[in-house]
Order: C-alpha cells, then sequence, then structure tokens
C-alpha cells in the first residue's frame, strides 16, 4: 500500500512564541507574522511604551499578545523574562532573537565601550536567552529557535568589525546548540539577511553619499530585502515544515554571499 505524504504547512497554530527586539524593525514584522500564523506571542524589548503598536498587531489578528521590558546585556534580566513568560503561558514553543544593534566604525577607531556594547547585545544576550528558554523546551522536548543573524556573519565589510564578529557568533552559536538540543527535539537555526530599510539601517542609507548605490551594486537581485521577506523565512524555520532543519544559517540577501 502506498503511503500518503502530507504536505507540512509553515503555519504554527496553537503555539506560543517569544520574540526579542519585537517593538520595530525586523523584530516587530516577525511578532506579527507568527501571529499571522497562528501564535500567541511574548513581545520583549527594553520600554514597555514602545511594545504596544506591536501587541495591538498581535490582537487584531485573533492572537494573544503579552508586552515584557529586558535589556538583553541582563543575564538575570533574561531569566526573569523567560521564567515570566513561561509562567504566563505555560510554555514555550517558539524563540526568535531579534534583538540586535551596529556602530559602524573604522577598525582603527572601535572603542572598547562600543565593542561591549555590541558583542554583549548581539552575542552574549542572544546566547544567553537562548539558554534561559532552551531550559524549558529541553524539558517539554520541542522547541524552535531561530536567530537573526546577518550576512555580515558570512562576509565581512569595512567599518563593522565588531558587528562582523557579533554575527559570526551568532552563526557558530547557532551550530552548537543545534547539536546540543537535537537529541530533545529543539531545533536551532538563524537566518542572515542583507540589508533591509529599517529604523536601524535607514540613517546609513540617508546620511552617507553612495552607500545605497554600494549595497545595492553587491545584491546580484539589485534591491533591499523587504522585512517581511525576513520573517516569512523565520515563520518557515519555526513551523513544522522545518522539523528537519537544524544548524543552518539561512541567508535572505538576494544573492549577496553567491559571490
Amino acid at each position: 500500500m502506498k503511503s500518503e505524504r502530507v504536505l507540512l504547512e509553515c503555519r504554527v497554530d496553537g503555539k506560543v512564541a517569544l520574540v526579542t527586539g519585537a517593538s520595530s524593525g525586523l523584530g516587530y514584522t516577525c511578532a506579527v507574522a507568527l501571529a499571522e500564523a497562528g501564535a500567541d506571542v511574548a513581545v520583549a524589548s527594553r520600554s514597555l511604551d514602545r511594545l504596544q503598536e506591536v501587541c495591538r498587531a498581535i490582537e487584531e489578528r485573533g492572537r494573544r499578545a503579552f508586552p515584557i521590558a529586558v535589556d538583553v546585556r541582563d543575564v538575570g534580566q533574561i531569566r526573569a523574562m523567560a521564567e515570566r513568560v513561561h509562567s504566563v503561558f505555560g510554555r514555550i514553543d517558539i524563540l526568535v532573537n531579534s534583538a540586535g544593534l551596529n556602530i559602524p566604525q573604522p577598525a582603527l577607531e572601535v572603542t572598547e565601550e562600543n565593542w561591549d556594547t555590541i558583542l554583549d547585545t548581539n552575542a552574549k544576550g542572544l546566547f544567553f536567552t537562548c539558554q534561559a528558554v532552551g531550559r524549558y523546551m529541553v524539558v517539554q522536548r520541542y522547541g524552535r529557535i531561530v536567530n537573526l543573524g546577518s550576512t555580515m556573519g558570512l562576509v565581512g565589510m569595512a567599518d563593522r568589525a565588531a558587528y562582523c564578529a557579533s554575527k559570526g557568533a551568532v552563526t557558530q552559536l547557532t551550530k552548537v546548540l543545534a547539536i546540543e538540543w537535537a537529541p530533545y527535539n529543539v531545533t536551532v537555526n538563524a537566518v542572515a539577511p542583507t540589508f533591509v530599510e529599517t529604523p536601524l539601517t535607514r540613517p546609513y542609507f540617508e546620511r552617507i553619499p553612495g552607500f545605497r548605490e554600494e549595497v545595492l551594486r553587491r545584491i546580484p537581485l539589485g534591491r533591499l530585502g523587504l522585512p517581511e521577506e525576513v520573517a516569512a523565512a523565520v515563520v518557515f524555520l519555526a513551523s513544522d515544515a522545518a522539523g528537519m532543519i537544524t544548524g543552518v544559517t539561512l541567508p535572505v540577501d538576494g544573492g549577496w554571499t553567491a559571490w
């Protein structure tokens, strides 16, 4: 008898997701996309006030939103966030690590303060958020972690020594955690976007002469990415359709890393 194979949809119905850096940009778009795909979503940012809009967008899609303040540079706050979200929902099925920042500087001008700020946010904060949430996922024997990396974690770019180092760390941490947590049915993947016009990147395009043209020259598809395209990749990796994918960094880069 021929077995039937069911095509899995990119849905996360009934799941509980936690998205850091959710007040704007890619984190905002990912949180709303997960709600659109059926998840209740806890959203985290350093300011509760900045989460009001994303909570409204989630609730407009018929899903539950839960805002929580956290500074991911503080491990104690990270652990308190994970505990609080788990106590409210009873589980955490999906984690999207979107909190991040960049302070472009030539390598000879990078300060210790800026290096620590970037690495503590993009690498240290991401790891300890994975650790805090991963403890619950390991116990429940199910989890989907999606880290927001960058093409700058796969290739280099001038004036971004600290940022490239932090995103390279995301790529490698994703692999290590995928290996360690696979026995517990917890997948760990990353999405590596090219430049997407968000509140984080918009000032570079507006203030630096020729920067937009230089970026577009490096993207074979000839355009910037859309936040929704990044969110679509996140939802896919968070869904059961991607259940056999772990340890992967998926470029959403218009071909930048194909050079």
